[in-house]
């Protein structure tokens, strides 16, 4: 069955970065939209990134310039560079793929935190 897997959160001052990876398995990663969401607490999860089976990507207004989401089909993997992080970045973030057949985010991953301090 497919599965991903989230890694690479923690705590972070602002300003830091972090990178989280997402290794997707029982899938083939090209026939796959990737993205990336989060959901602070309290709040609706929302989409950060997102990047197509050719590469094009898509960012929220509240991330452009400081995140970039890449894709390596070879390794099935999908990443998320986070740059000059903000305290409003915490948030649980998840990695979720839509396949090419479909309208929807079939799968996501069990998620990762971000906690980023002032």
């Amino acid at each position: 069955q497919v599965q991903l897997v989230e890694s690479g959160g923690g705590l972070v001052q602002a300003g830091g970065s972090l990178s989280l990876s997402c290794a997707a398995s029982g899938m083939i990663l090209g026939d796959n939209g990737m993205g990336w969401y989060r959901q602070a607490p309290g709040k609706q999860r929302e989409l950060v990134a997102a990047i197509t089976w050719s590469g094009s990507t898509n960012l929220a207004d509240s991330v452009k310039g400081r995140f970039t989401i890449s894709r390596d089909n070879n390794k099935n993997m999908v990443y998320l560079q986070m740059n000059s992080l903000k305290p409003e970045d915490t948030a649980v973030y998840y990695c979720a793929a839509t396949p090419f057949y479909s309208d929807s985010w079939d799968y996501w991953g069990q998620g990762t935190r971000v906690t980023v301090s002032s």
